[in-house]
């Protein structure tokens, strides 16, 4: 099997493996179409990427009136890596140079397990994939977690749902054990990447991706890069405080948006409602299982239950008034709700576009769509490949 040490050794080869990587195979004129390059350079720098084992001969294109031209593709034996570490759960994709899913597999984990037990069962959910026979080296690797990340360093920050994780090394732990480049990032700036390259965003430079699962947070997209700010945590949403007396965040602060409206606040609350018996719907559910989810919330809305319909309808008031004002600085192209919570689906959505509508100025807001993921669990897994791949396709003089 030819093996894929070697990286790109210039911003031509860059964009032409970028290229290769989001178009699919393309004819050698094809290419010269798009890059600004003449066709005795163009012939060069592909005549090197085969020579480095980074592209790969695949056929000749349809005459053009001429010579036909070759095409070329990604080598076949590309393989990238994504991982996604949720707070209760883990997916693991295997994937082609051209990002698409190979294999995926998932598993429920609680983060608050620590990270060596959380990671080494990722490791495992990669090890059956490897068993698949789906890859056998692997070329690099992109992580999520649930918390704030040091980007530069590869570690959590003080992450305030992942007790033990704080300062961990990732990346580097990750690295040795896979003997690839590895990138760790705030699971809400890898699933907008996610958006990005394969979502409802891929045509849109400037956007917003609203997480709302066991946690909230927001991805900000601009130019098409993930802005992380000076430190790395812009996007931390959840902590913007949206009721003076309300109840006690995990970040120790009062109201904070995700302390009243996220997966982990829907299960109290309508544990709550459940108990007190003004739900029927939910009190049957504490009682069959012994515990209330933000799924029997999502089922008890589709059943009509009223009390179940005004926790959502609250909820989604304070998430839009929230995303109101971030509509108003910012001035997206779009906005994309995703996670676990937006899988109530239209109820939801209506009532934070209400608000979103009625309190951002026209300007903001004339031609904005706010709508709702359609990569479902894959868009972590997705942008955390896109990640690595925008990574090891960086010509070698571009790598910090």
């Amino acid at each position: 099997m030819t093996r894929m040490t070697a990286r790109p050794e210039n911003v031509h080869q860059a964009q032409l493996l970028r290229l290769l990587r989001d178009d699919g195979p393309r004819s050698r004129a094809e290419l010269g179409d798009v890059v600004r390059l003449s066709r005795s350079k163009l012939a060069v720098e592909t005549d090197r990427l085969v020579e480095l084992g980074l592209i790969e001969p695949a056929g000749l294109a349809a005459s053009r009136g001429g010579r036909r031209s070759s095409i070329v593709r990604l080598s076949r034996h590309l393989r990238v890596v994504g991982i996604d570490v949720g707070a209760t759960s883990i997916d693991v994709a295997v994937m082609n140079g051209e990002l698409e899913i190979l294999g995926h597999l998932a598993m429920p984990c609680n983060v608050r397990d620590g990270p060596d037990i959380v990671l080494d069962r990722a490791l495992d959910l990669l090890g059956k994939l490897r068993g698949q026979g789906l890859v056998d080296e692997i070329h690099g690797a992109g992580i999520g977690v649930p918390g704030p990340v040091s980007f530069r360093e590869g570690v959590p920050v003080v992450p305030p749902i992942m007790p033990g994780w704080d300062r961990f090394p990732v990346r580097e732990v990750i690295s040795q054990r896979l003997g690839c480049p590895v990138l760790v990032d705030n699971d809400v700036n890898i699933m907008a990447l996610g958006e990005l390259h394969a979502g409802l965003a891929r045509s849109v430079e400037d956007f917003l991706l609203l997480k709302i699962g066991t946690g909230v947070g927001c991805g900000i997209v601009v130019d098409g890069k993930v802005y992380r700010g000076m430190t790395g945590s812009a996007g931390d949403i959840g902590h913007i405080q949206v009721d003076d007396e309300g109840p006690t965040c995990v970040c120790g602060n009062v109201g904070c948006l995700e302390a009243t409206f996220s997966g982990a606040a829907l299960a109290r609350d309508a544990t709550a409602v459940a108990r007190s018996g003004r739900s029927p719907f939910l009190a049957e559910r504490l009682e069959q299982t012994g515990e209330v989810t933000a799924r029997d919330v999502a089922a008890a809305v589709a059943a009509g239950d009223p009390e179940a319909l005004r926790m959502v309808r609250e909820g989604g008031r304070r998430v839009g008034h929230v995303l109101a004002g971030l509509i108003s600085f910012f001035n997206p192209g779009l906005v994309v709700i995703a996670g676990g919570v937006a899988g109530l689906g239209h109820i939801l959505l209506a009532e934070i576009r209400s608000v979103v509508y009625r309190r951002s100025p026209p300007l903001a807001t004339g031609n904005l769509p706010i709508v709702l993921s359609e990569l479902n669990d894959t868009a972590g897994v997705i942008g955390a490949t896109r990640l690595i791949s925008d990574h090891i396709f960086a010509a070698t003089q571009d790598i910090p």
